[in-house]
């Protein structure tokens, strides 16, 4: 067995065990009280934590871990970000909540629409990813006059009733019916191909396939197909360069939108200040949440004239929201977006993402339950499998152990299940980002010499 002190730690120091005693009295009695169904990450970790700076975040027992993890891409400035922590603490002194115009949200729609592709520069805003989602549909409707959408296989739109009929996965089982007039096709996953075909050969065989899909099980009104430049909940996984474009002919074809849903991808994450700019296009839609608030519940919409204008969605109080853009959101939303762009955290994103995903791919050569690592900027997925010859993924008993022993050592990944999905803080820099993957090095070979034994 491995030591835990192999590496030399700079950032990451574990002084108890893990959960410590603070953090797991803490954590039972909050359990008696809290609905189940939280997060499976603070679940399987029972750490409290109580505060952060930085990619660093600190339990109540003292330790302090390399946070891989940033609350799924939400925590985009990091932990107590200065300029973030002043520009909310002056906005709460003088107003904190109501429907009015306000001087910081005049200044994020305006910059907002400075950084948006081509000609989308109205937006709206809401406080749930779902929410925004939902309203992107009623606008969809609103420009089409038409009523039904495709989605995408492993796609995650959020888990309210409106957006259920979108998801390819598990979440929606026990649930039903679901919301009618919505269809769910395969998204260009290429290692996971369901036509067994291999990119470019397959001259994107996938999206041809939708017209086919539309012909026999749509009543032919589709509104909008809605998905991810770079799936998230999947497991951070890519699709060919050129298949947004694609799916953007054939949406307009039919007299269909395309939406895409940039609650993860958006601002910085994948290198670019949105994850659709890797395919140079320019969507009628896109919603933006997570990393768009530093950390405070800020979702929205952005737009084109055309498209926004459309009623019932732009009819009075059509489009708004009770939460969406009060004065805290958009002072929120506007000095994290100020701050990406000032400190050059989109360009950060790129540089340290490159790094990790070299260092990272390495995995693959070492490690035989490595069958995959791929990624954009910040936004990385690694597939775990028995071994490189299988598609059976490892065995849950082996990615749990991943995910305990990183903790054990200083590092909070998303490693329990077998698509591992790293997405840091944009701040995070290539010092800390090395020590952490040395940490899921050593895990790494524990775990691989768990396999063999």
């Amino acid at each position: 067995m491995l030591s835990k002190n192999k590496i030399t730690r700079k950032y990451s120091s574990v002084k108890t065990e893990i959960p410590g005693h603070n953090s797991l009295r803490i954590f039972n009695e909050e359990q008696k009280y809290i609905a189940p169904g939280t997060q499976t990450i603070a679940t399987s970790s029972k750490i409290v934590t109580a505060k952060g700076e930085g990619a660093l975040v600190e339990d109540v027992d003292g330790n302090r871990f390399i946070d891989f993890f940033a609350g799924v891409g939400v925590a985009s400035l990091g932990y107590n970000h200065p300029k973030y922590v002043k520009y909310l603490s002056e906005q709460l002194g003088k107003i904190h909540v109501g429907s009015f115009t306000t001087e910081s949200r005049m200044k994020l729609v305006k910059l907002l629409a400075e950084v948006s592709p081509g000609d989308l520069n109205r937006s709206q805003f809401y406080s749930s990813g779902a929410e925004a989602v939902e309203a992107a549909l009623r606008l969809a409707k609103s420009y089409t006059k038409k009523y039904e959408f495709v989605s995408f296989w492993g796609g995650f739109h959020g888990k309210t009733m409106g957006v259920l009929g979108l998801l390819s996965d598990t979440f929606k089982n026990g649930l039903g019916p679901l919301p009618v007039g919505t269809f769910s096709t395969p998204y260009a996953n290429c290692k996971h191909c369901p036509f067994n075909e291999t990119f470019p050969g397959c001259d994107f065989k996938c999206v041809k396939f939708i017209e086919d899909k539309i012909r026999y099980e749509t009543t032919n009104q589709i509104a909008a197909f809605i998905i991810e430049p770079i799936q998230g909940t999947n497991g951070n996984v890519v699709p060919p360069k050129g298949y947004l474009v694609e799916l953007q002919k054939l949406a307009h074809k039919i007299g269909a939108l395309l939406i895409v849903d940039e609650m993860i991808t958006g601002f910085g994450r994948t290198g670019k200040m949105f994850g659709c700019q890797h395919d140079d296009i320019i969507p009628d839609i896109i919603t933006i949440g997570k990393g768009f608030g530093g950390g405070f519940p800020m979702t929205g919409l952005i737009s084109n004239e055309e498209i926004i204008n459309s009623k019932p969605f732009a009819n009075p109080s059509g489009s708004s929201s009770s939460y969406g853009g009060n004065p805290m959101a958009s002072a929120a939303a506007y000095i994290t977006l100020k701050i990406i762009i000032e400190e050059g955290l989109v360009e950060n994103s790129k540089r340290v993402g490159a790094f990790m995903l070299d260092r990272l791919k390495t995995f693959q050569d070492k490690f035989d339950f490595v069958s995959d690592v791929r990624g954009k900027g910040l936004m990385i997925g690694m597939e775990l499998t028995k071994n490189k010859n299988s598609k059976e993924k490892l065995d849950k008993k082996y990615t749990q152990m991943i995910f305990q022993e990183c903790l054990k050592r200083g590092l909070i990944l998303m490693g329990y299940n077998p698509d591992i999905r790293i997405n840091p803080p944009l701040v995070i820099t290539q010092e800390i980002a090395e020590e952490g993957i040395e940490i899921m090095e050593e895990v790494f070979e524990y775990v691989a010499d768990q396999i063999k034994s």
